[in-house]
């Protein structure tokens, strides 16, 4: 799965003004509502939700937040780049700037676990987590991301 598929352009941000995961979580609904025609609030309630069961910081200033969503027929993607990073109760206990968010249909199966993966995988890579954070474009940004795949499968 290529995250070109699962993410829009218009689904990157980069943002200087969150301070808290709540605030990352409104503004990760907005991006969702704009980009993928969700419900602002169902897409903040389901994230709230998954986010109860564990925190979903990866460590090394990643996070990975997932949720499942009536209305959608794929899983979709939200990437946000914070200008300063936000506790976000990581396993390694360190701040997060990095913050790639899935939106799966309510019943998806292995699509969503599958395209987790990818972005794990994806954001492991520590140079291209450079390139992303050296960054401030959205249009770099989303570049970056979908090139890194391409290389990747290579």
């Amino acid at each position: 799965m290529d995250i070109s598929m699962i993410l829009k352009p218009e689904a990157v941000r980069v943002l200087s003004a969150v301070s808290s995961k709540k605030r990352l979580f409104q503004e990760l609904g907005t991006i969702a509502e704009a980009a993928y025609d969700v419900s602002h609030t169902d897409a903040i309630d389901a994230l709230q939700e998954r986010e109860s069961l564990g925190p979903t910081g990866v460590g090394h200033g990643v996070a990975l937040p997932h949720a499942r969503l009536d209305g959608l027929d794929k899983v979709v993607g939200a990437m946000v780049l914070l200008e300063k990073p936000v506790d976000f109760d990581a396993v390694d206990r360190q701040p997060v700037d990095l913050i790639f968010a899935l939106f799966a249909p309510a019943d998806a199966g292995v699509e969503h676990l599958k395209a987790l993966a990818r972005v794990s995988r994806t954001l492991r890579d520590t140079s291209l987590c450079a390139k992303l954070r050296s960054n401030s474009d959205p249009m770099t940004l989303y570049t970056i991301l979908t090139e890194a795949q391409a290389v990747q499968a290579a």
